[in-house]
């Protein structure tokens, strides 16, 4: 079974059972935790071998089982020695790792201006990056570096790229911006603030267009404006479309805001990110849509599958936007943020082309849902 075709069954809610068959402490990093018929169990292959009888699986007979490991090598003999058993067994190509490189591309409503608003979810990590078109002129905001996927959607759309975007400098994937606007010939945004090393202020190296409050990008009929909103980085920036969808990054989720203490410096920037949430506060309309660039539950959801919601609806739902006094945003923002992973940081530098990651270690250190909101 091909992950791509596992996910499309996840996301159209049908049952599936899954039985993750790696080690408990792989399945305790990261694990499909996609759809609403997922009906997941997870046994390392060892110990099913050992069972007299598979009763304790509590498999449905009367149903598929789809069978994952961590590159789809242990999942093919798990999934012969279920069949031998007489279930419907399918093991998963690729295993956890290609789960982790699938994109889901979800339509949201056009604008006056944008004939196309495609929301790509990445479902194993919970990122969401954008292809918008106008006028067959395409920008790209926040892709990640399986650019044969953004491609492909240009291609179906029949859109020529413009520009691409970074809305702030990513911590827990590696960006594809600059590799894309290197394949496409077209320039590559970054607000400034983000374009050094936080954590000892080195310049990146990295070629780029500045993008700050205000700067506008068009292409076809539409326009991009930017609004500086630091907090989860210095650089953090809305991009702001028709008055009517807002691109938040990671600044502002569905359900929580971006995490300020990935530069090492959580006090400061949870006072700017506070500041940000305030200015949404006073000049967002309503029925602004939010639009992210993660999720860290089905929940976070619309009934197309798509992850956004009005500002409205995030300003009186959201626990962290709901807050209306500083000292207790700041204080909660203290109590529920958590250790970062550890490759957070070599993430961060790869991105700023102060590191070189093989693709055998862009696959570890990119291993794992996003960590990047206030839990």
């Amino acid at each position: 079974m091909r992950p791509e075709d596992l996910a499309l069954q996840l996301d159209r809610g049908e049952r599936v059972q899954l039985l993750d068959i790696r080690a408990s402490e792989r399945v305790a990093q990261a694990r499909v935790t996609f759809g609403p018929g997922l009906d997941f169990r997870a046994v390392p292959a060892s110990e099913i071998y050992q069972l007299s009888s598979l009763e304790p699986l509590r498999l449905d007979r009367a149903q598929p089982v789809a069978v994952i490991c961590g590159h789809g090598n242990s999942s093919r003999k798990a999934t012969q020695y279920l069949r031998d058993k007489g279930f419907e067994a399918f093991s998963v190509t690729g295993g956890m790792a290609a789960w982790e490189t699938v994109h889901l591309p979800r339509a949201l409503s056009p604008t006056p201006t944008l004939q196309h608003v495609i929301q790509l979810d990445r479902v194993g990590k919970g990122a969401l990056s954008y292809v918008l078109v106008s006028d067959g002129d395409a920008v790209v905001v926040d892709p990640g570096r399986h650019l044969e996927r953004y491609n492909e959607l240009l291609t179906a759309l029949g859109a020529t790229p413009a520009a691409v975007i970074d809305t702030h400098m990513h911590a827990d994937y590696l960006s594809g911006a600059r590799a894309a606007a290197a394949r496409w010939q077209v320039p590559y945004f970054l607000h400034p603030d983000d374009a050094g090393s936080p954590y000892d202020g080195t310049p990146g190296r990295l070629a780029y267009q500045p993008l700050s409050e205000g700067d506008t990008i068009a292409f076809g009929r539409a326009t991009l404006r930017a609004q500086h909103v630091p907090g989860h980085t210095l650089g953090s920036v809305a991009l702001i479309a028709d008055d009517a969808l807002a691109l938040t990054g990671d600044f502002l989720f569905v359900q929580s805001v971006g995490r300020p203490d990935l530069g090492g410096k959580g006090a400061a920037w949870a006072e700017l990110l506070w500041n940000s949430l305030e200015r949404a506060r006073r000049e967002w309309p309503g029925e602004l849509l939010v639009l992210p660039a993660h999720y860290g539950a089905e929940q976070e959801r619309r009934a197309d599958r798509t992850v956004a919601a009005r500002f409205d609806v995030v300003a009186a739902t959201n626990e962290a936007a709901a807050m209306q006094d500083r000292a207790t945003f700041l204080r909660w923002i203290a109590d529920h943020t958590t250790l970062p992973p550890d490759s957070y940081r070599t993430i961060k530098l790869a991105n700023l082309g102060l590191m070189e990651l093989s693709d055998v270690d862009a696959e570890l250190v990119e291993f794992g849902p996003s960590q990047c909101a206030v839990q």
